[in-house]
């Protein structure tokens, strides 16, 4: 009896082919070290570019820090061209918003919108008589304690345009 054709080809012939991938990986994809090693790689890229990354986050809150306390100094200039005076250090910063009462000529609020937080979420100091000018506003920075360096450096409204000193 004569074999099949089907039946005359090898039996490594009769397996099916394995399809190779977009890459030539064939059907079992990447191993555990291919995986492992991309991770590793990964890590360390972020391990070299987080730092630089977050060093520039503390010098935008300083940059922010100095904005605001301008911003804080040009309603306090209007509120002294329509009142006569700064507001005092009991009054505060929110005689830019509410009139004080004893304020004759207050044109506000002065600011659009409520008395801002320093970028640290704490309240900007505010003294009138200041001790540096006729007014003072002060950020503490980042550690909310006078002094410092860095991000835990004071932002002030005095001394070379509200830079840190």
């Amino acid at each position: 009896m004569p074999i099949p054709r089907h039946l005359e080809r090898p039996p490594s012939a009769l397996r099916p082919r394995r399809r190779s991938g977009p890459i030539g990986l064939g059907e079992a994809g990447f191993t555990l070290i291919e995986l492992l090693i991309v991770v590793i790689i990964l890590g360390v890229l972020a391990g070299l570019v987080g730092p630089r990354l977050f060093g520039r986050v503390g010098q935008s809150r300083q940059a922010a820090a100095r904005v605001q306390i301008e911003l804080l100094g040009a309603a306090l200039d209007q509120f002294k061209l329509d009142v006569g005076r700064y507001p005092s250090s009991q009054e505060g910063l929110q005689a830019l918003q509410q009139s004080p009462g004893n304020a004759p000529g207050w044109e506000g609020p002065y600011l659009k919108k409520e008395v801002p937080r320093d970028p640290w979420g704490s309240p900007y100091q505010y003294r009138s008589p200041g001790e540096h000018g006729e007014y003072d506003v002060v950020s503490l920075g980042s550690d909310g304690a006078p002094g410092g360096d860095g991000e835990a450096a004071d932002v002030t409204s005095w001394g070379t345009e509200g830079k840190t000193r």
